[in-house]
């Protein structure tokens, strides 16, 4: 029997996460925008509904919510929480992908007493990179460091920033702008965006990585006490941090965000020709010795169905649809705050969706 999903934002994300549910025939999904021009042209397959409502009215998300198995919510980082007590107020299964630091707090008091599940940060980071990054540290007795690095890039960049626009134009402004969480010297800590940053290089190109704000989701209050240094840092290609810096910082552009998202949205084109590398690295003590083990993955954009979809897409909507599926065959709790570092690797990778990022283990690299 089809499980009924609303499916909150018709843009890259969602109308990808929309098209990959209702493609396995085992969901009944709804796709749900305030904006009737987004909704028409989100390519979808036969068989998705469409709704055109706007969620911040009362009511309105709550209506249609009624009698459905769960909500996602692809919708800007602003919303998350306004869905999430939709959630909570109708009974339903609750995942998002948000970065935002602020909403996932609140989603966390909404579950405390929520008849469902509560599972924020589901896409790639925050969402897959914790699931790595946890499973290679219970290989450990004791922790030193985990470094996790992921980013989002154009297969061939063209300009000063080396830089397309792939995914959210608020995620990206939201993480350069906002306060990151970082475990130093034991101690959880807030380091500032876009500083430390750092050179390093993988088959041959030369990437830098510096500070973002929420890519680490809960693993900083899970792995505090137990690791000396933790840190998420976002990969661009060089040159990017210090262009952002003058943009944010010397011409004041991280107080007026719209200006800025304006200025992305008309001088930057999307691409689909984009590649996403996760490189994590962990160190820690095994049976005495002090050992280190690194996952490097790179996964490319590829045709999905009939539609060519980036890589920053397939890796977004394949996370919270393999979760969904989890959540739905009971591998999951059913209600209640499910953190993406409870989700066991194996199991992830083993799922229909999940193999999105399975199948290119070839090119991965795991060393001991």
């Amino acid at each position: 029997m089809k499980k009924n999903i609303v499916v909150v934002g018709a843009g890259k994300i969602g109308s990808t996460i929309a098209e990959m549910l209702a493609s396995t025939g085992d969901y009944g999904v709804t796709l749900v925008d305030r904006s009737a021009a987004q909704l028409a042209a989100a390519e979808l397959p036969a068989g998705v509904e469409t709704l055109e409502i706007d969620i911040a009215a009362p009511g309105v998300l709550e209506a249609a919510l009624a009698g459905k198995f769960a909500v996602l919510s692809a919708a800007p980082f602003h919303l998350t929480t306004r869905i999430a007590e939709a959630a909570a107020a109708t009974g339903v299964h609750y995942l998002d992908l948000t970065e935002d630091v602020v909403s996932t707090r609140r989603v966390k008091e909404l579950a405390r007493d929520a008849g469902s599940a509560f599972i924020p940060q589901c896409g790639l980071a925050p969402g897959f990179i914790s699931i790595v990054a946890n499973d290679l540290a219970s290989r450990f007795d004791t922790l030193e460091s985990v470094r996790m690095r992921v980013g989002a890039l154009p297969q061939y960049p063209s300009n000063a920033l080396n830089y397309n626009l792939t995914w959210s134009t608020d995620g990206v402004i939201n993480e350069y702008c906002e306060p990151c969480e970082a475990i130093v010297e034991g101690e959880l800590i807030e380091v500032p965006p876009l500083e430390e940053r750092e050179e390093f290089s993988l088959d041959g190109v030369t990437y830098e990585a510096f500070n973002t704000s929420g890519g680490l989701g809960t693993l900083a209050e899970t792995l505090k006490g137990k690791v000396r240094t933790l840190n998420y840092r976002t990969i661009r290609y060089p040159g990017h941090a210090a262009i952002m810096k003058a943009l944010l910082n010397d011409l004041g552009l991280r107080h007026r965000r719209d200006v800025l998202k304006d200025i992305f949205e008309s001088a930057l084109p999307s691409t689909l020709q984009d590649v996403v590398i996760v490189f994590v690295t962990v160190s820690g003590r095994k049976n005495g010795r002090l050992l280190q083990e690194t996952y490097a993955n790179k996964i490319y954009s590829k045709r999905v169905g009939t539609l060519v979809r980036s890589a920053i897409q397939i890796t977004t909507a394949s996370g919270i649809c393999a979760v969904l599926d989890m959540l739905a065959d009971g591998s999951l709790p059913a209600r209640g705050f499910v953190r993406q570092e409870d989700i066991a690797l194996d199991a992830f990778l083993a799922n229909r969706f999940g193999r999105a990022y399975a199948q290119h283990e070839m090119e991965s690299r795991l060393a001991g």
